[in-house]
């Protein structure tokens, strides 16, 4: 059994955590690396995993938009195969996503690029070297099908739908770049459908039936994709289920 070390940036948020805890109960799992930013989840199911054995998981607090931290953390992983970013932002105390072009918040706006498209540039751009020496790394960031340009039939949300669609051109940037001089790298924008977080929770009553998955069903559903990335070309808009989302 190949034992696998995966490095989770936001391991604090919904997803994260929940990620977290599946790949914790898995027998192939050498080491994870966590971030959150402000601190560590107070998560039974985290606990509970982690007492199989001790020291597997390693968290550390830093702010994903700020650079050296990011480099910092990087450095200190090591050899790593599965790089992940879950860090995102829908609405804070004092924003909600636009219904029209009359309620943007050039604030907002800004905070949502730094937020949901900075990290994972600055993850590409010291990454690089804790995933080289992997015989199949992933570099995975988690997207919204929101993000789709070709896909968008209802228009509003201008800062969070302008902040995914610009991390899934960074992502593909990356890919192609990382073909030329990574090509053992598959990088991929992940879709996790609407999950019930603090994220989605303002707007979970016009989901359909069937449609509200739990973290630990996203979670799930997300490493059955990852873990397919390299039957597939690098570069690409992954939905949960395995369907490709044009860009």
């Amino acid at each position: 059994m190949a034992m696998k070390s995966v490095a989770i940036m936001g391991g604090s948020g919904g997803i994260g955590a929940a990620l977290i805890e599946q790949l914790l109960a898995r027998d192939d799992i050498a080491l994870i690396h966590a971030s959150a930013r402000r601190r560590v989840p107070d998560s039974a199911g985290i606990a509970a995993a982690d007492e199989k054995n001790t020291g597997r998981l390693r968290w550390t607090l830093f702010d994903a938009t700020d650079e050296s931290a990011v480099e910092s953390w990087v450095k200190g992983l090591g050899s790593v195969d599965w790089l992940i970013n879950c860090v995102g932002l829908l609405h804070d105390d004092n924003a909600r996503p636009e219904k029209s072009i009359g309620q943007l918040d050039p604030q907002h706006f800004l905070r949502s690029m730094q937020v949901n498209t900075l990290p994972t540039l600055l993850l590409g751009k010291h990454a690089l070297p804790a995933l080289r020496q992997s015989p199949a790394a992933v570099f995975a960031s988690i997207s919204a099908r929101v993000g789709s340009i070709e896909d968008n039939a209802l228009g509003g949300w201008y800062s969070y739908r302008s902040s995914k669609a610009a991390l899934n051109m960074s992502l593909k940037c990356l890919a192609i770049e990382w073909a030329r001089s990574a090509s053992n790298v598959r990088v991929a924008a992940l879709h996790p459908g609407t999950t019930d977080t603090a994220l989605s929770m303002p707007f979970q009553r016009n989901v359909p039936a069937g449609k509200l998955f739990s973290p630990a069903k996203t979670a799930r559903l997300l490493i059955e994709q990852i873990e397919c990335l390299h039957d597939r070309p690098s570069g690409r808009f992954i939905a949960y289920d395995g369907e490709e989302i044009p860009w």
